[in-house]
């Protein structure tokens, strides 16, 4: 076997998808991965040299059988993508638990569940976890009660998994999104929200998916082989920013 291999999760649309066609376009080998199995076959069949397996990452048996097959299938596995997620919008007195542990058995439980399942793969290739937060894990705000939570945890996960994955040269870091611009947040977001971000983001604009996905190769690259333990805001400087940005636009105008 001459490729490497990656399995990327939450690969049907969005952020995992364009991770997929990057880690193709550098000659990889994909296991996408996501629950929506409808919209992932379909998705699959225009890209050569993927595999597309249906699996809820929130399940441990159904987890630990898309790993055996995807290294039986390829006989390696060199990157792990935990990009899956959900988000559910709520104030905290109207998030209850149901919710809040909808979104913890996926956004948290599904890295650690995938992570766990890929050592052994990863011990042999001295292979790379990138796990997928938000800038959320870093900036509370309103709604995010149990969404910003669960990416603040995957971002503690990802040092431990560092930490205890470093003697066998597996490396594990982080990525955490800003505002991207994707179908979801188009339909969710109304224009003044839109404008609200961008007024403080630096960089003045959106995230494109593909800014994401670019990073995230990086990490699973040999270019970033003594990059371990980190967390990446891809944000446009967002997390940066203070309070002043749109008065200083103002300012210049």
């Amino acid at each position: 076997m001459t490729h490497k291999i990656a399995i990327i999760t939450g690969a049907a649309r969005g952020i995992g998808l364009a991770t997929t066609k990057i880690f193709l376009e550098n000659d990889w080998l994909v296991a996408m991965i996501d629950r929506d199995e409808e919209e992932l076959q379909k998705v699959a069949t225009e890209l050569t040299g993927t595999l597309p397996i249906g699996c809820d990452v929130s399940m441990p048996a159904k987890v630990d059988e898309m790993v055996a097959k995807v290294y039986s299938t390829f006989g390696r596995i060199d990157a792990l993508v935990n990009n899956a997620g959900l988000a559910y919008f709520k104030p905290l007195e109207e998030t209850d638990f149901d919710c809040w542990r909808t979104i913890m058995a996926t956004n948290l439980d599904g890295v650690f569940l995938c992570s766990q399942a890929a050592i052994p793969a990863l011990k042999e290739s001295r292979g790379a976890i990138v796990n997928i937060a938000s800038i959320s894990a870093l900036r509370a705000s309103t709604l995010r009660v149990a969404y910003g939570t669960s990416k603040a945890a995957v971002v503690h996960l990802t040092k431990q998994l560092a930490i205890e994955l470093g003697d066998y040269g597996v490396r594990a870091n982080c990525v955490s999104p800003g505002p991207v611009k994707t179908q979801l947040a188009a339909a969710v977001h109304s224009p003044e929200i839109i404008k609200a971000y961008y007024d403080g983001i630096p960089l003045n604009r959106s995230a494109t998916e593909r800014d994401i996905a670019e990073t995230i190769y990086f990490l699973c690259s040999e270019k970033a082989s003594f990059v371990t333990g980190q967390m990446i805001a891809v944000d446009g400087g967002f997390d940066a920013s203070g309070i002043g940005l749109p008065a200083l636009r103002a300012s210049r105008q």
